[in-house]
């Protein structure tokens, strides 16, 4: 009698059991003396909008959501439609929470100030990637939380303009292969994966660690001419072969920075955006980009420079301000400072 054919069919998905992402926030306050809630239901509004997006991003194909506006933003960028829409959807929903004072984005030329006595500030790149959009590319949010110092007095500029050591919580999103909501509230960096069969976060990447030491780099090779020498003296370090050091690296690059500063974060290795001649002052934003990826990488481990000096510590001068940005795992870190410095490697 011959066996029954296995099935190609795996049968229905089963949905995550596990922690959420609620019940995850919630458990870290409840250990913190005096904590009041709020801060919860922030994160709670954020990974709504969140998952708002992700419902649009998933059918933009099909929604006429792909394109360019025919506008540029602040930054003097061409404006995805699905950037005005991630940022309209993160602005809305962060008013409504009543839990930010003041809430700024990178498409926005100003800050909102709104009229809640609220204790946060929210700073956002509400859709990472732009470029990827219209090629299925991976693409995600960025976003920052600082708490105000005073909240009974009329919210200003100066309240957000704070080096990145005060953020009280930093995380991503990504919209890729699976959603993932990669979190940090100062203590460690947890990773959540979305169930899209219910619509909810479960814990999938509980303490996430940034290895000491990676094989890979991501750097914009297009920029070589436009380098300085240590830069240059740095790729040609990591092409050469040398079995004792574990080189030559492998070279990742997605064009993203969400998607190439998570494959850092997990792997280890080392992302690069450094100054060059185009853009001395480096192209990545402080406030809606280099200081959330800080925080994350310096929680899970990892390090996060300007090239050479701490992004936690810069202080911003400017809402729109640029930065280099070199994160990854502190061997291969350190070893891109030594070039900057001209040290011996």
């Amino acid at each position: 009698m011959s066996e029954s054919p296995v099935s190609m069919h795996p049968g229905p998905i089963q949905p995550l059991v596990g922690t959420t992402l609620r019940e995850h926030v919630l458990s870290g306050m409840q250990a913190a003396p005096g904590a009041t809630g709020e801060f919860t239901s922030l994160i709670n509004h954020l990974s709504l909008a969140i998952r708002i997006i992700n419902s649009r991003v998933r059918q933009a194909g099909l929604a006429g959501m792909l394109g360019y506006t025919g506008n540029t933003n602040v930054q003097g960028e061409a404006v995805q439609k699905l950037d005005i829409y991630a940022n309209d959807v993160l602005l809305n929903v962060l008013e409504r929470s009543g839990h930010c004072g003041i809430i700024a984005s990178e498409e926005m030329d100003d800050p909102v100030f709104t009229q809640h006595p609220s204790k946060y500030i929210a700073m956002f790149d509400p859709l990472d990637g732009s470029s990827n959009i219209d090629t299925n590319g991976t693409i995600g949010t960025i976003f920052g939380i600082i708490r105000r110092k005073v909240t009974d007095s009329k919210p200003t500029l100066e309240e957000a303009l704070r080096p990145g050591y005060e953020i009280a919580a930093a995380g991503y999103a990504l919209y890729g292969p699976a959603t993932q909501f990669v979190l940090s509230t100062g203590q460690g960096v947890h990773g959540f994966t979305l169930d899209p069969s219910i619509g909810e976060f479960f814990l999938s990447h509980p303490n996430i660690r940034c290895p000491q030491k990676g094989t890979t780099y991501s750097v914009n090779g297009g920029n070589r001419a436009l380098w300085s020498e240590g830069t240059r003296k740095w790729a040609e370090f990591l092409k050469a072969s040398d079995k004792a050091s574990g080189r030559p690296y492998g070279s990742r690059y997605i064009g993203s920075l969400v998607a190439d500063a998570h494959r850092t974060l997990l792997k280890g290795g080392i992302f690069a955006y450094p100054a060059d001649e185009k853009s001395p002052k480096g192209k990545l934003r402080i406030l809606y980009e280099a200081n959330p990826m800080a925080f994350l990488f310096e929680q899970a481990g990892g390090m996060a420079i300007d090239g050479v000096n701490r992004i936690l510590d810069v202080q911003p001068k400017e809402l729109h301000e640029r930065t280099p940005l070199v994160l990854g795992s502190v061997e291969d870190v350190m070893t891109f400072k030594r070039f900057q410095l001209g040290q011996q490697v």
